[in-house]
C-alpha cells in the first residue's frame, strides 16, 4: 500500500479508537446511576461536558499545545481520551467523571492535526482522504456502542463498565503504537503570524467560511436525539435508528469525499479546489434539506421505516465535513494554514457548545425543531454562496498549494 494511503488508513483506525469514547458511558446509564446515586439529569452532564470539550479543543489549537512534532501532538490528543478512560472506572465522585469527560472531548483536535498532514500529502485527493478519516468518527461511535453492549452482556453492573473502559483504553494505545511505527513525522509550525493581514482571525473569509460548517454540526449533534425524543418506537427499533444514523454519516463522509476528489482533479488550482469544496458542501446541504422533510414526516406519522429512510438521507449532512476540513490548505498561504485549520474548527464547532442546550431550552414542539433544522440547512447554503464570491487568503497573500 502507498505510504500516503497507509497513513490515511492508520489515521482512520486511530480516530475510530478515540471516538469510541463518545457514547460509551451513555450505554451504561443504569449502572452509572446506580453506582453514583445520581439522577438521569445529572447523568446527562457527562455528555454535555464531552461536547464542550470538543469546542475547547479548537480554542487550544491557537496555542502551541498541538504544534511542533506531529506525532507528539497526536499522542497527546489520544492521551486526553485514553488516560480518563483508564481512570473513570475507579473515580468515586461523579463530578470528577464529568470533568474527565470534558478532557476526552479534546479527541476532536485530531481532525485539525490530521488536516495539516493531509494538506502536505495530497492535493486533489485531499477531500477523499479526509472523508475516509472523518468516517472514523462514526465507526468509533458504533465501536463504542458495540463494546458497551458486549461488556453489558458478559459482565454485571460496574464490572461491565470497568471491562469496557479499560479494554478500550488499552486498544487506543496499542493502535497509537502501531500508528507511530508506520506514519512519518513532520513539524507543525509553532510561530504565530500576527502581522497585519496575515492573522487568520482578521480575515473576513475565516469568519464567513468558518460558519458554513456550523449548521451541519448543529444538525449532526442534535437531530438524532430530537428524532428519538419525539417518536414511540421499541428499544430495538431505537437502537437500529442510532446505528443507521452512524453508518449513514460514515458512508456519506467517504462518498462525498470521493466526489470532491473527482471534482478537484479537473482543476487543482487553489480556486478550482475551493469551487469543488463549495459544490460538495452545497449539494450535501440541499439533499439534507430534502432528508429533513422525510424525517419530519416520519415523526408526525410515528413511522419507523420512514424514519430509517429519513436518517439515511439526512446523514449526507456529514458530506460537508471532508470538503470543509480540506479548505485551509487549499485557500490559505502555506505558512498559516495549520493555524487556519484550528480557527475554522473553532468557529464551526461553536455549534457543539450551543446547539444541544438551545434545542433543549427553546424547542418544545416538533414543528419548531424541524423548522430550525431546515433553516440551518438553508443558512449553510447561503453562507457557501457568499464565501464563493470572496477573495481567498491565498489569492491575497501567496500560494498555498
Amino acid at each position: 500500500m502507498d505510504r500516503k494511503w497507509l497513513a490515511v488508513f492508520m489515521n482512520t483506525i486511530l480516530l475510530t479508537s478515540g471516538f469510541g469514547t463518545m457514547h460509551m458511558l451513555e450505554k451504561f446509564k443504569d449502572a452509572v446511576i446506580t453506582h453514583y446515586g445520581i439522577t438521569g439529569a445529572a447523568m446527562s452532564y457527562q455528555q454535555t461536558a464531552f461536547v464542550v470539550g470538543l469546542f475547547v479543543a479548537f480554542l487550544l489549537g491557537g496555542t502551541s499545545i498541538f504544534k511542533g512534532s506531529f506525532k507528539r501532538s497526536v499522542a497527546l490528543i489520544i492521551s486526553f481520551a485514553a488516560i480518563p478512560q483508564f481512570i473513570i472506572p475507579f473515580v468515586g465522585s461523579w463530578w470528577v467523571v464529568v470533568l474527565l469527560r470534558f478532557f476526552q472531548g479534546f479527541i476532536v483536535a485530531l481532525i485539525a492535526v490530521f488536516s495539516n498532514q493531509i494538506g502536505r500529502l495530497f492535493i486533489a485527493e485531499r477531500s477523499f482522504a479526509k472523508g475516509i478519516i472523518l468516517s472514523g468518527i462514526f465507526w468509533g461511535g458504533l465501536y463504542g456502542i458495540s463494546l458497551a453492549n458486549w461488556a453489558s452482556h458478559s459482565y454485571a453492573g460496574w464490572e461491565a463498565v470497568k471491562t469496557a473502559f479499560l479494554l478500550s483504553a488499552v486498544v487506543m494505545y496499542l493502535i497509537l503504537a502501531l500508528w507511530w511505527l508506520l506514519v512519518e513525522d513532520f513539524e507543525i509550525p509553532k510561530e504565530k503570524h500576527t502581522a497585519k493581514g496575515t492573522n487568520v482571525w482578521r480575515m473576513p473569509f475565516t469568519w464567513v467560511f468558518g460558519f458554513t460548517f456550523f449548521p451541519a454540526l448543529w444538525i449532526i449533534f442534535t437531530l438524532g436525539s430530537f428524532t428519538l425524543h419525539n417518536v414511540q418506537f421499541s428499544g430495538s427499533q431505537v437502537a437500529n435508528l442510532v446505528m443507521m444514523l452512524e453508518v449513514s454519516m460514515g458512508l456519506w463522509s467517504i462518498i462525498m469525499g470521493y466526489l470532491g476528489y473527482r471534482l478537484s482533479v479537473r482543476n487543482p488550482s487553489n480556486r478550482g479546489l475551493f469551487k469543488s469544496i463549495v459544490s460538495v458542501m452545497t449539494l450535501s446541504y440541499v439533499v439534507t434539506f430534502i432528508g429533513l422533510f422525510v424525517v419530519w414526516k416520519s415523526i408526525l406519522a410515528n413511522d419507523y421505516a420512514l424514519a430509517m429512510l429519513g436518517l439515511a438521507i439526512t446523514g449526507i449532512v456529514q458530506g460537508t465535513g471532508p470538503a470543509f476540513w480540506t479548505t485551509a490548505p487549499a485557500t490559505y498561504p502555506r505558512e498559516i494554514f495549520p493555524e487556519a485549520s484550528f480557527a475554522l474548527g473553532l468557529i464551526s464547532n461553536s455549534a457543539n457548545a450551543v446547539a444541544p442546550n438551545v434545542m433543549f431550552i427553546l424547542v418544545h414542539g416538533v414543528t419548531t425543531g424541524m423548522v430550525i433544522f431546515l433553516a440551518m440547512a438553508l443558512l449553510g447554503i447561503a453562507l457557501l454562496l457568499a464565501s464563493a464570491k470572496m477573495r481567498l487568503p491565498v489569492e491575497e497573500y501567496g500560494n498555498a498549494a
